[in-house]
């Protein structure tokens, strides 16, 4: 399965990425973010960054719920994502194959054609 390691391998590999400094991980391209790691908050405790979980763009609603609603064991989101093209990513149980495809997905939503 995959880890915080393999999306920084796979995302890095992608042309024009540029890691934010962050306590996890955190790429984009074009200065869009595509892939990072999930800021879990809690009420009335700190932020705490998940690095086992991916936020990953989508790029709209529909695709979205096909993931939330086809693959429920990786996919799923919270309310601070409601209308956000986001969903976020188990990635314990996601093989690396897969997640290359989506990090490569999402990279294609958020590069500028100009740099593709």
């Amino acid at each position: 399965m995959a880890d915080a390691d393999d999306v920084r391998r796979l995302a890095l590999a992608l042309p024009h990425v540029v890691e934010n400094d962050s306590d996890g991980f955190d790429f984009r391209v074009g200065d869009k973010g595509f892939v990072w790691s999930y800021p879990e908050r809690r009420a009335g405790k700190p932020r705490v960054i998940r690095t086992d979980i991916a936020v990953l763009y989508v790029g709209d609603e529909a695709e979205k719920q096909a993931l939330l609603l086809g693959e429920p064991e990786l996919f799923f989101t919270t309310r601070a994502y409601d209308e956000l093209p986001l969903v976020m990513l188990r990635l314990a149980r996601v093989d690396v194959d897969r997640l290359d495809e989506l990090v490569t997905d999402a990279w294609r939503m958020r590069a500028p054609d100009s740099l593709q």
